[in-house]
């Protein structure tokens, strides 16, 4: 059976955001506008099922101007394991400052699929614990979302990039009569994608994309496209 996979829309913002480049992840600097995985990550935060569905973010309205701010926060230098005894934080040894470069006053309205996977496409690590129908279909996954979207419920806070940045957000059910995106044209260069946790969940690559502004818009492209580089 087909499926047509089902659009979704949610309006995002917040005081803070920092979605940070990854070569520069020592002194944090943040891209210029959201990435693909950090939209993802607020989708599933609403909902988000393993091996029954996925988020396919497709476009990003950029909603206020970019702003910059330079902060100086503290920060723990070492990691525990369980093999380990605690440390104690709040060691001159172990607590470091660093700079971060971060977004002020963001505003976007993301857009995403709701990607349905059906049962004879999902893996046998999936049947482990729960043997889905084999009649299981999308409209399941839409009225789940729906609900919970339009009560305002999330299983997580969402976040702007990093935790400590909460994301206040809205479900937008209709797009008609929505306010101007931006209107500003931006190329801004390559940016981080997503990881590719299909092609190896322990070790995942990342995947890049040229993100080009048209008039506060950003279309993603899908993650088997070309424009996806990997």
């Amino acid at each position: 059976m087909e499926y047509t996979d089902k659009e979704y829309c949610l309006e995002v913002w917040g005081d803070w955001a920092c979605f940070t480049r990854p070569e520069l992840k020592v002194e944090r600097v943040s891209y210029d506008v959201i990435t693909p995985s950090a939209a993802r990550a607020i989708f599933e935060a609403i909902l988000f099922k393993r091996y029954a569905m996925r988020w396919q973010v497709t476009k990003i309205e950029v909603l206020r101007p970019i702003k910059w701010a330079t902060i100086r926060r503290n920060e723990v230098g070492a990691v525990v394991n369980s093999s380990m005894k605690p440390i104690y934080i709040d060691d001159g040894k172990t607590r470091q400052q660093k700079n971060t470069l971060l977004l002020l006053d963001v505003r976007y309205r993301i857009y995403a699929k709701l990607v349905f996977i059906p049962v004879k496409d999902r893996p046998k690590e999936a049947f482990a614990k729960h043997q889905p129908s084999a009649d299981e279909n999308p409209m399941k996954y839409y009225q789940m979302f729906e609900r919970r979207a339009s009560q305002g419920q999330c299983f997580t806070q969402p976040y702007l990039g990093c935790r400590e940045f909460s994301a206040n957000w809205k479900y937008i059910e209709s797009t008609d009569n929505l306010d101007n995106p931006l209107a500003e044209d931006r190329d801004f260069g390559i940016m981080l994608y997503d990881m590719d946790f299909e092609e190896n969940p322990q070790k995942p690559n990342a995947m890049f994309y040229r993100v080009q502004m048209k008039k506060g818009v950003i279309v993603v492209p899908d993650k088997d496209s070309e424009e996806v580089l990997r």
